[in-house]
């Protein structure tokens, strides 16, 4: 179900083209935005999507939610993590698994601009992994306009997740990472040269030497292990306050369904898990009826967002 759901062809004829929005979010980057309005914008909450490692706003799961969405009376941002979605010129550095400040950026930027006063933040994979430690970090004390969270087989536990990656029976999906995040590099150096040791980039085969190699030293964490270990949401899932909605899957191939037993998930009453015998990693296709197209995950998150909006105005 992970590659069919990846490899699908997906077409949304009734989502409206969107209007492209830059956020400054650093003095050194700014980060792509792809925004579906309804007319009177700060009459409708707000759906924020985030997608997962060298992922996209193009990604299937990113449009699919946006369709649901728009369709439901959302507004819509699929957001681009830095240098994703063939913006490597748009900022000097790179993002990381747990890099929530731009997310949190947005935000701030449509309650203040856009005079927007319910939004829940989505994301899938790494992006679900962001949603959740984002209302972490702010802990007792999250944007009142934050109406919850929810994340679709987040890489809660990074290292857990990573030596999942590591083994053999994941060696196609580890190649795939790999590749795209050699080739980003390469794209990076063609905008900012000299800046990143390029030259390593041919001895690396798994996700963990490129962390090491360039995630990692450039965000200033000691190791690999140690931006694995402080990135994770699980170090703050405790403290979220808002309502948080995590599905993830038995059978996701490197994220581990154990992690969502552990005590700092089951034990704070805002958060609901729901593991579900399958779906792969961002899969979960059902057979499609008359009223859906079958992404049971997708609907699963606008149901989630509409019933967090509506009860945040009683």
């Amino acid at each position: 179900m992970t590659i069919f759901c990846w490899g699908r062809a997906r077409n949304f004829p009734g989502l409206p083209a969107p209007e492209e929005r830059l956020f400054d979010v650093a003095a050194d980057a700014k980060v792509l935005a792809h925004c579906h309005w309804q007319a009177v914008r700060a009459n409708h909450p707000l759906l924020v999507l985030l997608h997962g490692l060298e992922g996209s706003s193009a990604a299937h799961y990113m449009r699919g939610i946006a369709d649901k969405a728009f369709a439901a009376g959302f507004n819509v941002i699929r957001l681009n993590q830095r240098n994703c979605g063939g913006t490597e010129h748009l900022a000097a550095g790179l993002y990381h698994s747990g890099l929530t400040h731009d997310a949190d950026v947005v935000l701030g930027e449509v309650v203040a601009r856009d005079g927007i006063t319910d939004v829940v933040i989505a994301g899938y994979s790494l992006g679900g992994n962001l949603a959740l430690k984002l209302a972490g970090d702010h802990g007792d004390a999250p944007p009142p306009q934050l109406r919850g969270v929810a994340a679709v087989s987040p890489v809660i536990e990074l290292e857990a997740c990573v030596r999942a990656l590591e083994r053999r029976s994941n060696v196609i999906y580890q190649w795939n990472f790999v590749r795209g995040l050699r080739g980003r590099m390469l794209r990076k150096d063609q905008c900012f040269p000299g800046r990143f040791p390029i030259e390593r980039l041919p001895g690396i085969r798994t996700v963990r030497e490129f962390d090491a190699a360039f995630t990692a030293p450039h965000f200033g964490f000691a190791s690999a292990e140690d931006y694995y270990h402080r990135a994770s949401a699980m170090r703050v899932v405790s403290r979220i306050r808002v309502p948080a909605l995590i599905v993830t899957a038995a059978d996701d191939p490197f994220v581990p369904a154990d992690l969502f037993r552990d005590p700092a998930l089951t034990s704070n009453p805002n958060i609901r898990v729901v593991v579900t015998p399958h779906g792969g990693h961002c899969g979960f296709l059902e057979h499609a009826s008359g009223d859906g197209d079958g992404y049971w995950a997708e609907r699963r998150i606008v149901e989630f967002a509409a019933a967090v909006c509506r009860h945040a105005r009683v």
